[in-house]
């Protein structure tokens, strides 16, 4: 997580944006560069659409306070969050349990839902590199596959207690893609449990090699109970995976149970096992449920997203003037800022 402090965020954000000249602006989030933004977009009449990715639990955990006081931090971080977010035209988030936890939370504006979208281009289940599984070192055993931060809310060690409880008949090599605080903890979990060769930690993967990833997997497992989304989880299924997700805020609206993967309750290592039993010992399901992901995923294109995106800025722009749009004001000729040239 970069920081960067707000000294002189406004005074550079503004210069950006007075070059720049936007007829709308779109903040990611309400933290310091955002706020700077979108701070100066009031100053200047920009209108200014926001998109929440934003749970304090993926933060507060890292501070290891007492849950009391933890609770106290996150009430205060959803208290800054409303008083940035309430100020905005238009306001998104990508799943209906992301605008509903937001609802929870006391933020009493209107909510649009907008998928994050993925690339159905990049990622499909056609997406093969002939030498991938030797650079990496896969073997040639069914693979289920997770991408994404190895850290505490991801609960991979759920993951691994549950591959460890699996026969060995049953064939599966587990493997993931990414890095982060818990590898270490990870890799040394995998050999407790008698099953260091039955997992690969990959690391990093650059983004090149994730189509291919993708699509020399059987099966992709999340067990993460902070998930707004989970894009990893829909360029698996646009790769034409089954999933296995914990039962966790918006992962059943991507998942659903007997159609297109199961859900397993958070922190059940059993129940996980059993879904990785059926899945890897019946490969006709796991075609089927492959199948059932490709249709579901076609609600999540990115050209959809970016349609809804494009009319949210047109209303927006139409609700306010921009300084350098009023009568008598100049628009920049490049869109560019000449520092950045």
């Amino acid at each position: 997580m970069r920081i960067a402090l707000p000294t002189e965020l406004e005074r550079i954000t503004g210069h950006v944006m007075r070059e720049f000249q936007p007829d709308v602006v779109h903040a990611q989030g309400h933290f310091t560069v955002s706020k700077a933004v979108i701070h100066n977009a009031h100053e200047m009449g920009v209108p200014v659409v926001g998109t929440n990715h934003f749970m304090p639990e993926n933060l507060t955990h890292y501070a290891h306070l007492p849950e009391r006081m933890e609770k106290l931090l996150q009430r205060w971080m959803w208290s800054q969050f409303r008083r940035v977010f309430e100020s905005l035209e238009a306001v998104t988030t990508p799943t209906a349990r992301a605008a509903q936890y937001m609802r929870g939370n006391g933020f009493d504006a209107d909510i649009q839902v907008v998928s994050n979208g993925v690339d159905l281009d990049r990622f499909h289940p056609r997406a093969t590199r002939e030498d991938f599984r030797d650079r990496y070192g896969l073997p040639a055993a069914p693979l289920l596959l997770y991408v994404g931060r190895l850290d505490w809310e991801k609960n991979l060690d759920l993951v691994l207690q549950a591959v460890a409880l699996l026969p060995s008949p049953v064939p599966i090599h587990f493997a993931t893609a990414g890095t982060g605080a818990r590898r270490e903890a990870l890799e040394r979990l995998a050999v407790e449990l008698g099953m260091a060769k039955r997992v690969t930690f990959l690391g990093f993967v650059p983004d090149e090699d994730l189509p291919a990833l993708y699509a020399g997997a059987h099966a992709f497992v999340i067990a993460g109970t902070a998930e707004l989304q989970s894009i990893a989880t829909m360029e698996a299924m646009a790769s034409g995976l089954p999933v296995l997700a914990a039962d966790a805020v918006a992962l059943p609206e991507l998942v659903h149970p007997g159609e297109n993967g199961y859900l397993f309750a958070p922190g059940n290592a059993e129940s996980l096992c059993d879904q990785m039993r059926r899945l890897f010992t019946d490969c006709d399901l796991r075609d089927r449920m492959g199948q059932e992901s490709l249709r579901i995923i076609q609600d999540h294109t990115l050209g959809r997203t970016m349609e809804k995106f494009e009319t949210l800025y047109t209303a927006a722009a139409g609700e306010r003037t921009p300084a350098w749009s009023q009568p008598g004001a100049g628009r920049a000729k490049s869109l560019v800022p000449s520092f950045m040239r």
